[in-house]
Parts: structure tokens; C-alpha cells; sequence
């Protein structure tokens, strides 16, 4: 699988050495036995600039240090190329995997397409729904205790892409054949384990029947359990998989009560889902509710922090916005008639409202629209919300970035080799060779720097937000380089991207865009939200920066130009330093 973002590893992994080897005929991707859903695939490799390559026996475009990557069309099944230049031959073979299910020939259904597919439990009255891959004019139904539930053929509905449409301009949905596809949908009044659903398939007057692999309880709405997240930090999210977008993360302690579950996930009272692997059920725990009076508020070097003493760890959802932070608290009412808040630096005022029943949010009121990051955690049962205070902007113009801690991400590292180029270099050395380059031009300027590796070693993501939770810094940058996904146009796509994900880090993401891209006359590649873990960190603006495209052939040569290097750190530390002068 190839990198997206600098996330994964593209192609075959070929050490930095191959940069270096003979001139030869290379392709770093496909490697031959690929598979792939995609419609069409790009070529990535390079070859001795003199003589043609041929792909199929068609010449093909290359830059001017003999790099390529076009794209081809592939059909379901094998598809079979011939890479040649001069005396030399490749032989590359890409398998299309249809993403459309499987129909099943004769009295059966198809494998793995009985839903619920894992055990599930939900409260009295909710739907539960069933569903089917079987053959056209069957009939189909599900048994569930003692009550019948018809599964009708579906009309045929929208497909979405993958979110990694996004970042290659076809984020268009797209029509598959629903036939064969049957759902079904029915209530249970009463608390029960109705166990597993049978499920019947008629057709030409034969019948079979096969148990769900799923088992399915309903709750008793007197006895819900009630869990309480043990890890510092619980994903909280829209849906029971890993598939759904992360909400504000549940600090450890927090407690709510479960009212559904799907496989290792548990639905919550407020609605997230959570994986039970991250939470504890307390035995006999009555569902939390909690009454807040009054606010408490103190002072810290370089941070407010707001007390909300409360009688149970409650969950809770953030939203920042331009000039506002605000916080609600789930499974609560407020008994409030006094708050003090002095003049802080921070915060000009506080509001604060009951928005629904058991629903308390409080916006807090900002003096300045940049935020510099913020932690909540529980001490026992009351809530602390800890806003950094804006950083002490240096005024020299030698010294712009004194006071001010800057920690700096070199992408990968160690067996995560990330992107690769035509000739095999590897996205890990050039993220490392320029963020060295950098830290050096943020010290000049004064900065303090911190950097999560200075060598090829291995440091983990969760290690890598670590450090910027520990160091809290001013601001938190990580540098890639980019590649795309399987049917990415490898040509035609280049340029300076970068990504944020709390609005905190908006600003930042937006300002260095424009100022690399108008500096260095880059192609502007975009500018994207987006669920990366080197984004999440919320202790700081943290931003991730894509210079360059390693799969492109021309900007490639670019990447690797150790004076191309030195103007990318210098763009960078000057639209840092131009940004905090926006800011101060």
C-alpha cells in the first residue's frame, strides 16, 4: 500500500541507497501482484535519460532527470504490463478487485452478508435492522424470537468514495447495482436476549434457513449498565467503528451510561460511541447525573484554568471558535446563581446557558481570536479546563522568535519509511534533512526548538503527541511530503499543502500556505481539514505541512535539490515569524 499524506508506505520499500545505485530502469510502484479497487493506477520509477521508456509498448512522459508517473486505465481482473527502456524489461501484473458484492449462484447467500454481523443490543423500541445478499426473485426473511420480518429488494442508492477523495478533486458519489441487496427492519417492545436471527431464503420452491453471526439483546432501560473510561484520553466517536469521526476526546474517569452496544462498542447516554477496550463497566452504578453552582477560576503562570466541581465525571464536547471557546457538559443541570471571573488575560467574559434538559454549555468569551491550546482532565469529579494564555512575542527583528517554543515533527522514521520517489529515496530522509534545516533558522531567529527525532529512529505517533502535550509549546509543525492514492493523477498533481484540524490551528495553517506558496512560487496545493494525529494535538496550534509531492517527477527533482532544501526551512521560518508578528 503507498502513502497518503506521508502516512503509509508507498510501494515497495526501497532504502535511500537506490538513489545512489547504477543508473537502471526502476519502478518503485506498482510492485507486480498488486491489487487494488481503484479504476486506474499510476507508474512511479525513473530510468537513464536517454532512449524512451515504454509502458505497453507506448513512450511515455518523463521529466528531465528521466523520472515518470502516468496513469493507466485497469480492467476487472489481471491487468498485465510490460515496463521497458532500452535492454531492460519489467513485467508488473495489477489486479482490479471488484468492489461490488458477489452474488451467489443458486439456493444460498452470499458469504459474510448477513447482518447484524455482531452481536448488538439495543433499547425497547429502537429499530433493528437486517440485511441480505441473496439471489433476484428471491424471499427473504429474518426470525427473531417470535416475530417474522420480511427483507425486500432495495432500490438502487448512491455510493460514496472514500474520504481520500477529497485530496485528488473526485469526491463525486457514484451509482452500484443494489441487486440482490434485501433490508428489513423491525422493534422489540420488551427487555430480552433474543440470541441469534434466523434468516430464510425461498426461491423456486426451495427453501434453506442460516443463523446471523450476530447475537441481539435488548436492554432494559431500569438496569443500563454504566461505564467509565479508564485510558487518559477516550476516541469518542459518531458511530460504532473507527470508520466514524472523532468528537471531543472523554478524559479519564468520565462516566455515562451505555444504551447500546455493536460489537466492542458502546453507544453513550449523549450519544458518541466509545470502544469498550477503553472503558470498565462499574457494577450496581446508577446512570450519572450531576447538578454544577458555581465555577471556580485561578490564575496559573501562562494558563486560566476553570474548576467545575461536579458530583460525578460527566462527558463533555468542545467548540472553539473565532474569539470563543466553549464547553458543554452532558448530564447536567445547573443550580447557578454565582461566578467570579477577574480580569484575565484570556478571557473577557463568561455566558453560560442551560441549552436542553441535562445540557450545560459555557462560552467563554475571548479577548483575542487566537487560541494556544487548551487541556481538560478530571481530578476526581471535578472538571478542569486549562486555556493557554497567548505566548510572550518577541519585538527584535534579529530575535523575532525569542520566548517562544516551537516543537518540530520530522515525519516517519525507522521502518516507517512513508512516501518514496521515483528513484526509491524515501520520504523519511527528506522530511529529517529539511526539518533540521528549519530548527536551524528557528534558532537564528530565537525560537526554542524541540524536535521528536534527529535521527532515523522509530518514534511512534502517540509518542509524537506525547511530546507536544509535555513541552506546550507555541506552536507544533510536522513535515512531510506527499504522495497520492491509487488513482491519483501523478503527472499533473504537485504543490505546498498543509492541514489542520482544531480551529485553533486555522489560522496558522492558512497563513503558512499563502506565504510558502507566494514565496517560493509553489503550486498551491490546498488547504485541508483533516483527522490526522499529528493535527489532533490540542495543547497547541498544531499544523501539518506537505512541501512537495515525492510522486511527481518534476517537483521531485525539486525535493531533493539541497538548495531547494535551504529555500523551503527559510520560506518556512519566515512565515512562521511573520505569522506571530500577525498575531501578537
Amino acid at each position: 500500500m503507498k502513502n497518503l499524506l506521508g502516512l503509509v508506505i508507498l510501494g515497495c520499500i526501497l532504502t535511500s541507497s537506490v538513489a545512489l545505485a547504477e543508473p537502471s530502469l526502476i519502478v518503485v510502484f506498482p510492485q507486480t501482484n498488486y491489487q487494488t479497487s481503484a479504476q486506474k493506477i499510476f507508474f512511479l520509477g525513473t530510468a537513464p535519460p536517454d532512449g524512451q521508456v515504454l509502458i505497453n509498448s507506448k513512450p511515455i512522459t518523463r521529466s528531465k532527470a528521466g523520472h515518470f508517473s502516468p496513469s493507466f486505465p485497469l480492467q476487472l481482473g489481471e491487468n498485465l504490463f510490460t515496463v521497458r527502456h532500452n535492454n531492460q524489461e519489467l513485467q508488473i501484473k495489477v489486479t482490479r478487485l471488484t468492489t461490488s458484492p458477489e452474488l451467489p449462484q443458486g439456493l444460498a447467500f452470499a458469504k459474510d452478508s448477513l447482518t447484524p454481523a455482531v452481536d448488538i443490543a439495543r433499547l425497547p423500541g429502537e429499530l433493528i435492522c437486517f440485511s441480505a445478499i441473496a439471489p433476484p426473485n428471491a424471499s427473504v426473511s429474518v426470525k427473531l424470537a417470535n416475530q417474522t420480518t420480511a427483507l425486500s429488494p432495495q432500490a438502487q442508492q448512491a455510493q460514496l468514495p472514500s474520504n481520500l477523495a477529497a485530496l485528488t478533486g473526485q469526491n463525486q458519489p457514484y451509482a452500484q447495482s443494489s441487486v440482490g441487496n434485501y433490508k428489513g427492519c423491525t422493534t422489540v417492545a420488551t427487555a430480552a436476549d433474543l440470541g441469534q436471527p434466523q434468516f430464510q431464503l425461498t426461491l423456486n420452491g426451495k427453501t434453506i434457513t442460516q443463523p446471523g453471526t450476530g447475537k441481539i439483546q435488548i436492554l432494559s432501560r431500569a438496569e443500563l449498565p454504566v461505564s467509565e473510561v479508564t485510558v487518559e484520553s477516550g476516541v469518542a466517536r459518531t458511530g460504532p467503528s473507527t470508520d466514524y469521526s472523532r468528537l471531543t476526546p472523554l478524559p479519564k474517569g468520565t462516566r455515562a451510561t451505555v444504551t447500546g452496544k455493536e460489537g466492542e462498542w458502546l453507544r453513550l447516554d449523549y450519544g458518541a460511541w466509545i470502544n469498550s477496550k477503553e472503558t470498565r463497566i462499574l457494577p450496581g452504578a446508577i446512570p450519572p447525573q450531576t447538578i454544577i453552582r458555581s465555577v471556580g477560576y485561578r490564575q496559573l503562570p501562562g494558563a486560566t484554568e476553570i474548576v467545575f466541581p461536579l458530583q460525578v465525571p460527566v462527558p463533555v464536547s468542545v467548540q472553539q471558535s473565532e474569539g470563543a471557546f466553549a464547553l458543554t457538559l452532558y448530564n447536567t443541570t445547573a443550580q447557578t446563581d454565582i461566578i467570579r471571573l477577574d480580569d484575565d488575560p484570556l478571557i473577557s467574559r463568561l455566558d453560560w446557558q442551560q441549552e436542553a434538559p441535562e445540557q450545560v454549555k459555557y462560552t467563554f468569551n475571548l479577548k483575542k481570536a487566537q487560541q494556544w491550546g487548551y487541556k481538560l482532565r478530571y481530578d476526581g469529579t471535578t472538571l478542569v479546563l486549562a486555556l493557554r494564555h497567548p505566548p510572550k512575542i518577541g519585538n527584535t527583528r534579529r530575535k523575532a522568535l525569542a520566548n517562544l517554543k516551537i516543537v518540530l515533527d520530522p515525519g516517519h522514521g525507522g521502518k516507517e519509511s512513508g512516501a518514496s520517489g521515483p528513484t526509491g529515496y524515501l520520504e523519511k530522509d527528506v522530511n529529517l534533512v529539511i526539518s533540521k534545516l528549519l530548527r536551524d533558522e528557528l534558532v537564528k531567529r530565537g525560537a526554542t526548538v524541540v524536535m521528536t527525532r534527529e535521527d532515523d529512529k522509530e518514534v511512534s505517533l502517540v509518542e509524537r503527541q506525547a511530546i507536544i502535550n509535555q513541552e506546550e509549546p507555541a506552536i507544533a509543525l510536522s513535515i512531510h511530503h506527499n504522495s497520492l492514492p491509487d488513482n491519483g493523477d501523478a503527472e499533473k498533481t504537485k504543490g505546498f499543502g498543509t492541514f489542520w484540524y482544531h480551529p485553533q490551528a486555522h489560522n496558522l495553517a492558512i497563513f503558512l500556505q499563502n506565504y510558502v506558496v507566494r514565496k517560493l512560487d509553489k503550486p498551491y496545493y490546498g488547504v485541508f481539514w483533516n483527522n490526522l494525529a499529528l493535527t489532533r494535538p490540542a495543547a497547541a496550534p498544531s499544523v501539518l505541512l506537505e512541501l512537495g509531492f515525492m510522486s511527481n517527477p518534476d517537483e521531485f527533482e525539486q525535493v531533493v535539490n539541497p538548495e531547494e532544501q535551504k529555500k523551503m526551512a527559510n520560506a518556512i521560518a519566515q512565515g512562521i515569524t511573520e505569522w506571530f508578528r500577525s498575531v501578537r
